[in-house]
């Protein structure tokens, strides 16, 4: 099994991994056989890439959580979002001391149930043995931040367990990376997903989002300060170049900068309305490059010694021009896994033959 982009999907190939529309619901079974109309079907709701298992790669790929608890989140973030932007109902006088109360209590209810999916999400990953960050996943245009914060939520637990962090780290990092992006639901949708790069008004407005979401949670039980600070420092950076307050250093919050770096690997990885996805490896070396600038340098060693940019069953080029695909990751050495070739079916590991490098991922071999 591997993952393609769908323009590189073909006819006659099988699906490797079910498929869901924007609503959690199945829109095609793992194992269909792939036509034209099923691709056109795919693309139409908007799925850039999908899973497919064909003669070069046999290997079952599990998500990092189970799909059913994936979904759950997906539709538990999508509706806190969604119930955060209903139409205002009457502003007459004699409603606002209403309004004010419903709404502060749904705010309160979508936050409890974020609050139970956070916990899931813990469950589910403080029992795996091997944690290594391969989130090689579907992702709709349309449910792209929601899918996000999820995705968020799992890179930032994955490293905060190799950071040692205590329970109640755990959980208030999960609960605040979940809800990091909550402050865009009071930037207009046009802005978020404008095709074009942003005016500096534009831009200002989009960095607005931090500390809205900041002060619309401050105001609820259900969700603590280092949660909210999250929010408030997600965009923060190591050399006080970020945003909202140019913090520097040890005065931007910890589980922030874990969040942080969570946040760009996933934006990097994924498609977006102004450009495409980037290989998991460019992503990961910006990073890399990123340490004692953008991010925190010690969390940037642990990220880099557990990230897999290249998923098992990825087809890749050689250096030599020879393709092969990935049968195994070599844990703190990312960019150096043991492959199989394709014309050979000979074994090799990078980690020994040094003169052999990946320069890029391929998807078809006609």
């Amino acid at each position: 099994m591997r993952i393609v982009p769908i323009n590189s999907a073909k006819e006659g190939s099988f699906l490797g991994k079910t498929l869901f529309d924007d609503d959690g619901r199945v829109l095609l079974r793992e194992g269909v056989k792939l036509t034209n109309i099923l691709i056109t079907k795919i693309t139409h709701h908007k799925i850039n890439t999908i899973y497919i298992k064909d003669e070069y790669s046999s290997i079952e790929i599990e998500d990092i959580i189970k799909p059913q608890l994936r979904q759950k989140a997906i539709k538990s973030v999508k509706d806190t979002f969604l119930s955060f932007n209903k139409p205002q109902g009457l502003k007459g006088s004699s409603y606002v001391a209403k309004q004010a109360f419903n709404e502060a209590k749904e705010r309160d209810i979508q936050f409890h149930k974020m609050s139970e999916v956070a916990l899931e999400l813990m469950e589910e990953l403080t029992t795996k043995k091997a944690l290594l960050i391969d989130l090689v996943d579907i992702k709709s245009m349309d449910n792209y931040t929601y899918q996000h914060c999820v995705n968020v939520a799992v890179l930032s637990l994955i490293i905060g367990l190799h950071l040692k962090f205590s329970k109640d780290e755990l959980y208030e990092l999960c609960i605040g990376a979940i809800l990091h992006d909550i402050g865009k639901v009071f930037i207009p949708k046009e802005l978020i997903n404008k095709p074009g790069k942003l005016t500096d008004e534009e831009f200002t407005e989009m960095k607005s989002h931090t500390f809205r979401g900041y002060d619309y949670m401050k105001n609820s039980p259900e969700i603590s300060a280092p949660a909210r600070i999250i929010a408030l420092q997600h965009h923060e950076r190591y050399d006080g170049r970020g945003y909202p307050e140019g913090r520097r250093g040890t005065e931007i919050n910890k589980l922030a900068k874990v969040v942080a770096i969570a946040d760009v690997y996933d934006a990097l990885t994924s498609d977006r309305p102004y450009r495409s996805a980037m290989c998991p490896s460019e992503a990961l070396e910006l990073i890399m490059g990123g340490g004692e600038t953008q991010f925190d340098f010690k969390m940037v060693q642990v990220f880099s010694s557990i990230v897999v940019p290249f998923s098992v069953g990825t087809l890749v080029k050689l250096n030599n021009n020879i393709i092969g695909v990935v049968l195994e990751n070599n844990l703190g050495f990312p960019l150096r896994p043991i492959l199989k070739m394709v014309e050979s079916a000979k074994v090799i590991n990078l980690f020994t033959e040094l003169d052999m490098v990946i320069i890029g991922i391929v998807y078809n071999l006609d």
